[in-house]
């Protein structure tokens, strides 16, 4: 039981209405504003329980909007929200305008958009690199990784290491791409095989290889995949 003259937990509430068992079970589209605040403050304030406490940080703000662009002190004027409560809020805040403020991933959705994102870690190399292009379902790009370097005219292509790359990058397609540093476009007979290879070691694992590219300093040739 709750202390007498302190809020109620939120984990204090009856489980049927507590607002975290209601959210990992409907997702946050179940929970009202004043519900999905109060598991950021956690619990409530003298005499009221958290999400009693989030309606009057609310209303005390005027509408959710308002409450998004204010500062901590501004909260710490509604009774039973302490420094910790507002710093939570505030935080939370922030941090949605920080994911909004970046700019979008480029997307990989051809083979000129693979070397433009791989072109700038192949030119100008005096050994071969592999480079790994790691995109989400809809080829967004997610990670974009040299995953072997070797001389001047071969590397390795580490069938393994390039799906595990994908996998822990939490890939759902992936481009490839790797230099010839003497300037030829022409895939060399290890190019073909390697890209053969991945193309089946990948549906074994659900990914999807895209493209695999051979970059010069000058120009990108498509290694045809089959």
């Amino acid at each position: 039981m709750t202390e007498p003259g302190v809020g109620m937990r939120v984990k204090d509430m009856p489980v049927a209405d507590r607002p975290r068992e209601r959210l990992l079970a409907g997702g946050p589209v179940a929970l009202a504003d004043r519900e999905l605040l109060a598991l950021l403050l956690g619990s409530g304030g003298k005499g009221v329980d958290a999400v009693e406490l989030a309606s009057r940080v609310i209303a005390h703000c005027g509408d959710l909007a308002e409450l998004s662009r204010a500062e901590a002190h501004r909260l710490l004027a509604v009774p039973g929200v302490g420094p910790a409560k507002a710093a939570r809020v505030c935080a939370a805040f922030h941090l949605v305008r920080r994911a909004q403020a970046e700019p979008p991933r480029p997307r990989i959705t051809s083979s000129a958009d693979l070397a433009a994102a791989a072109g700038p870690l192949l030119r100008g190399q005096a050994r071969e690199r592999l480079v790994v292009a790691v995109c989400d379902i809809r080829g967004s790009l997610l990670r974009l990784a040299v995953v072997s370097e070797g001389g001047d005219d071969h590397t390795a292509a580490p069938i393994r290491d390039i799906l595990t790359t994908v996998l822990v990058s939490r890939g759902a397609a992936f481009g490839l791409a790797h230099n010839h540093p003497g300037g030829s476009l022409e895939p060399s007979p290890s190019d073909l095989a390697v890209t053969t290879q991945l193309l089946h070691a990948a549906e074994t694992v659900g990914l999807r290889l895209l493209d695999h590219l051979v970059v010069t300093d000058t120009a990108w040739r498509r290694i045809e995949l089959h």
